[in-house]
């Protein structure tokens, strides 16, 4: 009896850990890296809200708190790149965030995006028409 009740055990666990991860998201905090340098670049939050996905910009790692995005388009051009939406309107499908676009504050240029999860890391895909670049992104402490 005490082997069935440690079986049953052990497979509701695993079911409910196998759930859990099924379900993670990509909401939470992750690190940037600058491409270049490999040195962490900045802190972006990702939040959902109304079934959308945003990223916003938390903390700036290599460069004052104050910068703003003179590059940038819009009304972000002129605004502080730290409490800047960075990444809007992404849909989860699937295992995979997209449809939404991500703004690059140093260029002041938007791509279209694609995330996902991989080995704990947010993969982060910016495309301009046919030609991309993917970005991993660490999970923030």
């Amino acid at each position: 009896m005490k082997k069935h009740f440690l079986a049953i055990t052990a497979v509701f666990t695993a079911l409910l850990l196998s759930t859990q991860l099924a379900f993670a998201d990509v909401v939470g905090r992750w690190k940037t890296v600058d491409d270049e340098t490999g040195q962490a670049k900045s802190i972006v939050e990702i939040y959902e809200k109304g079934g959308k996905y945003y990223g916003r910009v938390v903390d700036l790692l290599m460069r004052p708190d104050d910068t703003v995005c003179e590059a940038c388009p819009g009304a972000n051009k002129g605004k502080k790149v730290v409490g800047m939406d960075i990444i809007t309107n992404m849909v989860k499908k699937g295992d995979v965030y997209e449809g939404g676009q991500i703004l690059d504050p140093t260029k002041g240029k938007v791509y279209d995006c694609k995330m996902w999860e991989e080995g704990g890391n947010l993969m982060v895909r910016g495309y301009l028409g046919f030609f991309y670049r993917t970005q991993t992104w660490y999970p923030a402490d």
